[in-house]
């Protein structure tokens, strides 16, 4: 199985890189964590910003895995704990399906493909910037399979 991340926006500082890939280089080959950054749509463009989501969202959608399951990172979508992470984890690996986690640029994500995810999920109630998402979305997903694997990463 693979989890995807797919992020509108590129060109990120340093620490988040640094952050990205040593969370995924944690991660074994059978759980590979795999980044895909699309491209913003200029905000200076004149574009409405329904239009601005609707051209990410297409770019997104060509993104996609085949086949993968989709979750919209949304602030309207489910509350989840690192404990049901790992369960879900579990439940997606024996899916055999890949499983791409959506994340909208400055606007968001485009509603029309909120509602073709598989679900919505919330990473916090706080408000948090577009690059720190990536870095925490990347660390609770290996600290999930820590969990599930009984590494001694995550101390419950």
């Amino acid at each position: 199985m693979k989890l995807w991340v797919i992020a509108v926006g590129t060109r990120m500082p340093q620490w988040v890189t640094d952050a990205w890939h040593d969370y995924a280089k944690r991660l074994p080959p059978d759980c590979s964590l795999e980044l895909k950054e699309i491209k913003p749509e200029s905000r200076t463009s004149g574009k409405s910003p329904a239009q601005l989501m609707q051209a990410e969202a297409d770019r997104i959608q060509a993104a996609l895995p085949t086949n993968a399951l989709s979750i919209a990172l949304d602030e309207h979508g489910r509350d989840i704990t690192t404990a049901k992470l790992a369960v879900e984890l579990e439940k997606w690996r024996g899916s055999g399906r890949d499983v791409a986690f959506l994340i909208g640029g400055p606007d968001g994500l485009n509603p029309n493909l909120k509602q073709r995810c598989d679900s919505l999920m919330r990473l916090s109630s706080l408000t948090l910037p577009h690059p720190m998402v990536r870095v925490v979305l990347a660390e609770q997903l290996y600290r999930a399979w820590a969990i599930n694997t009984n590494h001694p990463y995550h101390r419950a």
